[in-house]
């Protein structure tokens, strides 16, 4: 059996660890420049609040309703998910961090009957220990995991934990869980599967597997099979290296000249090149894109993207910025008022055994031994004391208007107990 603990409303959860007289007050968590919405407790989601929501469209309701908003505090977040981790792999045989808010816990060898009362005692533990409430759903498969994390969360008296293993019942949840929630269907699928009158995960089961294969590929056939009580994803002892790297940001305010957005991007391609080097992997395509300010109806818009590939793979930071620069002056037109802009790097291979080019004019090991010489100096010295010219110098601060103390992060922030 798998198990999967989700944080529940992760982010607001975070602020309210250190604030409990926000407990049953509506609470928010915005988006970096506090330019929307990407985190609600329940109190948040009863007025109507959405994912994305634009921030400046509700400050009314904020105000009116008593509404508690915080600037991202990324750093908070990162430290208390390391705790939730930590407190996990106490209790259970391996725990597989998925995101920074979900852990999939290996449960395999334990018997049937003692699953419901390990995952409450995980449920009540994690909470105790770090503060954060969690849903525990357990299945015979991943897939079917998180399905049940998400009914714990919907009904209170399963007491922290979903145990989904009888064929009877799981049939009775597909039948009514709607096909777009189901983990590793993307909205290109989703489209493609309600098109074809499949709008349950339920009615999805009951394709066959050719015609599940024919139209989604091996990856939805597994989908389709874990789905059925097969279990196809393995459990990953060790954490997988990213498949895409991306670095964007929305700015405080709209950038009209080319300078400023060829000193952003260029920011941006070297902290992507930074995390490629991090997870030893090499860079086979390149994709910078800009945005307008779509919530502007009374400014031109215009969003576009460039994808450019290198002659060989790299993890050089010098030339990914070449390539993002590159693809910038391709996509800018004059006239317009940016709001955001980024770099991914996709088609990402191990390092490690990486094919070369015996007509590469770069002398790879030289380039290689700077690249570890600029890692190892912002190391020692401190994040970018060593940059590419064409990088922000420095770089303006976010709009981060509601920012909540460094709790466990920052030593001069650190709470204060007075006995």
């Amino acid at each position: 059996m798998y198990g999967l603990c989700d944080c529940n409303n992760f982010f607001a959860s975070c602020e309210r660890v250190f604030r409990p007289e926000l407990n049953g007050r509506p609470v928010i968590v915005l988006s970096n420049n506090d330019g929307c919405v990407i985190a609600r407790s329940n109190e948040a989601k009863a007025l109507g609040i959405r994912m994305g929501h634009p921030f400046f469209q509700i400050r009314d309701l904020v105000e009116r309703c008593g509404v508690a908003v915080f600037s991202s505090n990324f750093a908070l977040y990162g430290d208390m998910s390391r705790r939730v981790i930590r407190t996990l792999r106490t209790m259970v045989p391996a725990a597989e961090v998925y995101s920074i808010d979900e852990a999939f816990l290996d449960l395999r060898g334990i018997a049937l009957g003692e699953l419901t009362p390990l995952g409450r005692t995980i449920s009540r533990t994690v909470q105790r220990n770090t503060g954060i409430p969690v849903s525990i759903g357990i299945a015979p498969t991943k897939t079917l995991a998180k399905i049940a994390s998400k009914l714990c969360k919907r009904y209170s008296r399963l007491e922290g934990c979903c145990l989904m293993h009888r064929e009877e019942d799981i049939e009775k949840v597909l039948r009514k869980f709607p096909i777009g929630d189901v983990w590793g269907i993307g909205r290109k699928h989703r489209r493609m599967l309600q098109e074809a009158g499949i709008a349950t995960a339920w009615d999805f089961t009951d394709c066959s597997a050719a015609w599940v294969r024919g139209r989604m590929g091996v990856t939805g056939l597994r989908t389709w099979s874990e789905l059925r009580g097969e279990a196809c994803i393995d459990f990953e002892n060790a954490p997988q290296g990213r498949q895409q790297i991306t670095v964007s940001r929305s700015f405080a305010h709209e950038l009209t000249d080319r300078h400023s957005l060829h000193a952003s991007v260029s920011t941006f391609a070297s902290l992507c090149a930074e995390k490629l080097r991090r997870q030893r992997s090499l860079c086979g395509e390149l994709t910078v894109f800009i945005y307008t300010n779509r919530h502007r109806e009374d400014l031109p818009q215009y969003f576009e993207s460039e994808t450019l590939r290198p002659p060989v793979a790299t993890d050089d930071t010098l030339e990914l910025v070449s390539l993002a620069v590159q693809a910038l002056k391709r996509i800018y037109r004059e006239g317009y008022g940016y709001k955001k802009a980024g770099v991914s790097l996709s088609e990402l291979t191990p390092k490690q055994g990486a094919q070369s080019d015996l007509f590469d004019p770069v002398d790879r090991d030289r380039r290689a031994r700077l690249m570890a010489a600029l890692d190892a100096a912002n190391r020692q010295f401190g994040r970018d004391r060593v940059i590419v010219a064409s990088r922000e110098l420095d770089p303006p601060q976010m709009n981060r208007q509601h920012l909540s103390r460094g709790y466990t992060t920052d030593w001069d922030e650190i709470l204060t107990v007075k006995a």
